[in-house]
């Protein structure tokens, strides 16, 4: 607010300085036509300055935001990989201990009891883990960690097995996600290593299998906003986990995908892409894990990113735009009132040319164009009618419903008079009460007789009730005159034969126009 009423203060200075006679140079513009216009632009460049300077605050702030995502979902990234590497680096050295204990000769021969607890450690229990497996050549499990006398199942068909015996060198494999037969379907990932005989032939595998809800559960704890998503995909692209959880997607074949093809490109990244999955515009900061073959992508919606900014780039714009649109107002209204300052004076003598109730012009004033109209008309030898309209017993009407009801029906009648004059030399004005005179220039006797008809009827019709009235109605009587004025005629004539064609009009019942002879 005082910065507003400063910069008024500053214009207004400008304003004196430049209407000012003696301050400005002969040479100079007009200041009543160039000050206003200057005003208007100084005001509005202002104007523009700060919105610019607000947006360009705005989009840095916006820029910001993006910043600050990415370093969130790298962080994030970085969390959630350290805890599935540390992890993954127990079960693996769980995993190992038994492929090294299983072929150890001795441990082999101990009873199947003392044997579990030689080869399998605490990390078997482990609440996210599900069974530690020794498969045997054929597929067959010959060792489970959950029982002494183990369970029945052969795996020869699972990826885990055919790639620890197809391949000699596969070292720890993670397999895709599979259903467990062992444990009623549930989502499951296997890590499995190859065991060897003494001669180096393939002797079966050891695995261990891990639930999909520990990673279901580690995503669900980190915060990404309402649209955010975060998945953990294996490096030959298939989906292991994505969070929000959706079961259709576990173990679908991404590698089609343009986000996929760019996690391939660099160890880590960030770019912006439409999700393949549910079609949402995101922020992705991906990492592929530098001792698994596992990447991480961690992903926040822009509709979330941007959320916070929005709301303040809304509130801020809303308030600077605010200001920009009261600073150009402010420029309008000084620019106005120098304007105002010029046409104060005529802007009086306008309103006291016009009567206030009806609008229409005032007695004054129609003495002044039936002076100029009738002398034209004397000048050039035309024809010039005159009607005066009286509201039919309007002193009734005023006694009967009042004197608001009066004025309101004068108005009402005011207008049925200047609709239906349609030239521009044709003027209505308000002659006293309820009485009003209508100036037609170059207007015939016929041609001023139907003006006057049509006035009548749409009078009429306004079907303004009236109980007082013969016609029920609000009425008017119109009395006409039409002369071509001679060099020594006077209009008053032609208002007394006017008013006296009005009284006939009234005399014979009213509701009717009547025309005058000239004489």
């Amino acid at each position: 607010m005082h910065l507003l009423c400063g910069i008024r203060e500053i214009l207004i200075v400008a304003i004196d300085k430049l209407s000012h006679p003696t301050l400005n140079p002969p040479a100079a513009a007009k200041p009543e036509i160039s000050t206003p216009n200057i005003i208007v632009l100084c005001g509005t460049l202002i104007a523009l300055v700060m919105m610019g300077l607000c947006a360009l605050v705005l989009y840095q702030g916006r820029v910001d935001a993006l910043d600050r995502a990415r370093d969130t979902s790298r962080n994030l990234a970085l969390l959630a990989e350290r805890d599935i590497e540390r992890n993954f680096e127990l079960y693996e050295l769980s995993l190992q201990a038994v492929v090294e204990g299983v072929e150890r000769p001795e441990v082999a021969a101990l009873p199947p009891a003392l044997r579990n607890d030689v080869l399998f450690d605490r990390a078997a229990t482990a609440r996210d883990l599900g069974s530690l497996l020794v498969l045997d050549a054929n597929g067959t499990i010959v060792i489970d960690s959950s029982s002494v006398t183990p369970r029945k199942g052969n795996f020869a068909d699972r990826s885990y097995f055919t790639v620890q015996r197809d391949n000699p060198n596969a070292g720890l494999y993670i397999s895709s996600p599979f259903s467990s037969r062992l444990r009623g379907g549930a989502p499951s990932i296997a890590l499995s290593r190859r065991l060897k005989n003494p001669d180096g032939s393939f002797a079966g595998i050891a695995m261990i299998t891990i639930n999909l809800d520990y990673f279901r559960t580690l995503f669900a704890g980190l915060s990404l906003g309402r649209h955010g998503a975060v998945s953990l995909i294996s490096k030959d692209g298939l989906m292991i986990m994505r969070q929000p959880f959706d079961s259709h997607v576990i173990g679908r074949d991404i590698r089609g995908a343009d986000t996929f093809r760019r996690f391939q490109n660099a160890p880590e990244g960030s770019f912006s892409e439409t999700s393949s999955i549910d079609g949402t515009r995101r922020l992705y900061f991906y990492r592929n894990f530098p001792n698994l073959p596992l990447i991480i992508m961690v992903a926040e919606a822009e509709e979330d990113i941007y959320a916070a900014w929005t709301r303040r780039a809304i509130i801020i714009g809303s308030s600077m735009g605010a200001l920009a649109i009261g600073f150009i107002t402010l420029s309008f209204v000084l620019a106005a009132q120098f304007r105002r300052r010029i046409r104060a004076e005529s802007e009086l003598q306008l309103l006291a040319r016009t009567d206030g109730l009806t609008g229409l012009h005032n007695r004054r004033t129609l003495g002044e164009i039936l002076d100029q109209e009738w002398r034209r008309a004397r000048r050039t030898r035309s024809l010039f009618s005159l009607l005066f309209v009286d509201i039919d017993r309007f002193k009734a009407y005023n006694d009967a419903y009042g004197h608001q009801a009066g004025d309101d029906a004068l108005a009402a009648v005011a207008r049925c008079i200047g609709e239906n004059i349609r030239r521009p030399l044709d003027t209505a004005a308000r002659y006293g009460g309820e009485e009003f005179v209508v100036v037609l220039p170059d207007t015939p006797a016929e041609g001023a007789a139907r003006v006057a008809e049509t006035i009548r009827k749409a009078i009429s019709d306004l079907s303004i009730e009236h109980a007082g009235s013969e016609f029920g109605r609000v009425t008017a009587s119109i009395g006409l005159a039409s002369w071509r004025p001679e060099r020594d005629d006077d209009v008053s004539a032609l208002i007394r034969a006017a008013d006296e064609a009005l009284y006939d009009a009234k005399a014979r019942g009213r509701n009717r126009v009547m025309r005058a002879s000239p004489g």
